[in-house]
């Protein structure tokens, strides 16, 4: 079998790009910054606060939730969902490492 595109990154190149393309949506960037704002929240929450369609809503945490962005509990007929704590802060740390790896003194004109 052929070499696949993402197989001439390594992990954390693949990563960061998988994690990149979850957030290229402004509905996703949305639903994140309500769970870090409120900790917590049932789906019910975010069709009313963001005014979208139940499916669509749906559609967006199923994306986060796959990339293991958020975590969702079932509570009765509704989940709760959050940011898990685990992978958010090791996305942070490899932008912040990419971002940090950015030298000035490299290019002084810029």
């Amino acid at each position: 079998m052929g070499v696949t595109k993402t197989d001439l990154f390594n992990d954390t190149q693949n990563e960061l790009a998988a994690f990149a393309k979850v957030l290229a949506h402004p509905a996703r960037i949305a639903i994140i910054q309500y769970l870090l704002k409120s900790n917590t929240c049932c789906n019910y929450n975010l069709v009313d606060d963001l005014g979208l369609a139940q499916a669509t809503i749906s559609q967006h945490l199923k994306e986060l939730k796959q990339l293991g962005i958020i975590q969702g509990t079932v509570e009765g007929v509704s989940v709760n969902y959050c940011i898990n704590p685990v992978k958010w802060t090791e996305f942070k740390e490899k932008f912040n490492d990419l971002f940090d790896s950015f030298n000035t003194e490299f290019c002084p004109s810029c």
